[in-house]
């Protein structure tokens, strides 16, 4: 088992409109990236529970050529709304960084 933190080159966050936000992990190379996908810890289902949102409201994206996965759910909070700790969404890919991944080293 590995982190998250400890095995993706890239995991960050972003806003996609006041009402979404996107999550971005992206891998140095192919093999990890294969492991990862081939594990099936990053889908839908993950997402929602890390960030109480319903499964089927995350659209979620394997991008093989950019051995990258992407998941967009909207936000419980409308950037700059009353409540909004995070505008930009620039933080919120924290909760990925403690993920167990199965991996072989």
């Amino acid at each position: 088992m590995a982190k998250l933190q400890d095995i993706a080159r890239i995991c960050r966050s972003k806003n996609a409109g006041p009402f979404l936000v996107t999550l971005d992990v992206v891998f140095e190379d192919r093999q990890r990236y294969e492991q990862v996908k081939r594990s099936g810890v990053l889908g839908p289902d993950l997402f929602a529970r890390l960030y109480g949102v319903r499964p089927e409201d995350v659209l979620f994206t394997a991008y093989d050529a950019g051995l990258a996965f992407k998941a967009t759910l909207p936000r419980l909070v409308g950037s700059g709304d009353l409540g909004d700790t995070d505008v930009y969404g620039c933080q919120q890919h924290a909760p990925l960084l403690a993920v167990d991944v199965p991996v072989e080293s």
